[in-house]
């Protein structure tokens, strides 16, 4: 029999069709196949030598039932769900992942995607995404695998965690003892939005918290379980109740990234220049209102994300005002006066 080293683009439905009679559990045998397909018997035989020599699909045959099984039960061939174009799309997909490049999760998603899009073949479908789709990288936040290792194993299992934590505003560390609702990346970092149960020698009071993996140290699994909440909303019986219990809803509708706080608030920034034609060019807020005007526009909006406002500011330098609240206006005072001291002599 000859070798089939690829899939030739008319035997990809039945190789799939094939792949869903073997998983149903039924025991097909490559008469029943044949006859279902309306194909020889010797060309499923071909196909399923194919999926076990080429595909590493564990296809056996069992004598007693007179039909074929997969020996792993949840085994499913690779793109079985997909088109051609649904192949394209995660192609590109693959592609957008050097975004997490420097992340613990980069290396299995890769491995994940290439197993997904292999059996496609680059005879018949060029990866031209490869070398035309670039996404430039970011500076990643580096941390020790083992504290990845623990934090994922927390989340997953609803294990409280412990931990040695440096807020940005000690310069030692102090323990806490977390339960780990959710993990977030936000541009280039992985944090943990957990609710503080306990720490030591820390003035602040349980509640929801974020903590940035890159600042733990000595992490451990503790036996301690929780149940992560079926509600979305503030459970009266822990304390900081003011703090939803799922990242999603503490946002609610401002897209600045991961850090928020409890107070939402409104928001006017007049933009000039360049920043003034970036702003209009994305949605920072359910709410957002942009109004043009003679040297620019004004944005206006709703946010929880106070220090992430406060940093769009900031980065846009002389092509950004704050015009509101009162509190935004005298921060922004207040950095301009620290970055003209740490100038000193040399703006003259």
């Amino acid at each position: 029999m000859k070798d089939r080293k690829s899939i030739p683009k008319t035997a990809l439905p039945r190789i799939y069709f094939i792949d869903r009679e073997i998983a149903s559990g039924k025991y097909p045998n490559t008469r029943t196949l044949a006859k279902a397909y309306e194909t020889g018997t010797a060309t499923i035989s071909r196909d399923i030598e194919f999926m076990r020599d080429m595909m590493n699909a564990p296809i056996e045959y069992d004598f007693t039932k007179k039909g074929y099984y997969y020996t792993e039960k949840t085994f499913r061939l690779p793109a079985a769900f997909g088109s051609a174009e649904d192949m394209l799309a995660l192609g590109m997909a693959k592609t957008l992942l050097t975004l997490y490049k420097n992340t613990p999760i980069y290396n299995a998603a890769k491995e994940l995607m290439e197993s997904i899009t292999a059996p496609l073949g680059k005879a018949d479908n060029p990866r031209w995404h490869e070398d035309r789709i670039v996404v430039p990288p970011i500076p990643a936040v580096q941390f020790p695998p083992e504290v990845w290792n623990k934090v994922c194993e927390g989340v997953q299992k609803n294990h409280a965690l412990s931990f040695d934590y440096r807020p940005d505003w000690q310069s030692g560390y102090t323990r806490r003892l977390v339960y780990p609702y959710q993990l977030l990346f936000d541009n280039g970092a992985w944090y943990i939005y957990a609710y503080l149960k306990k720490a030591q020698a820390d003035r602040r009071s349980a509640g929801m918290r974020m903590y940035s993996l890159s600042r733990i140290k000595n992490i451990s699994v503790e036996k301690e379980k929780f149940t992560f909440p079926a509600s979305a909303e503030p459970q009266p019986s822990l304390k900081g109740e003011g703090s939803p219990l799922d990242f999603r809803v503490r946002t609610d509708g401002s897209y600045l990234g991961a850090y928020s706080t409890e107070k939402k608030q409104k928001f006017r920034i007049a933009f000039y220049n360049d920043a003034a034609m970036r702003v209009k060019e994305r949605l920072w807020a359910a709410d957002q209102k942009i109004k043009e005007t003679k040297d620019g526009v004004i944005l206006s909006f709703s946010s929880s994300q106070y220090g992430k406002v406060l940093e769009l500011v900031l980065s846009n330098g002389r092509d950004a005002l704050p015009l509101e609240p009162a509190e935004l206006v005298k921060d922004w005072k207040e950095n301009l006066k620290g970055m003209r001291e740490r100038a000193g002599d040399s703006l003259l």
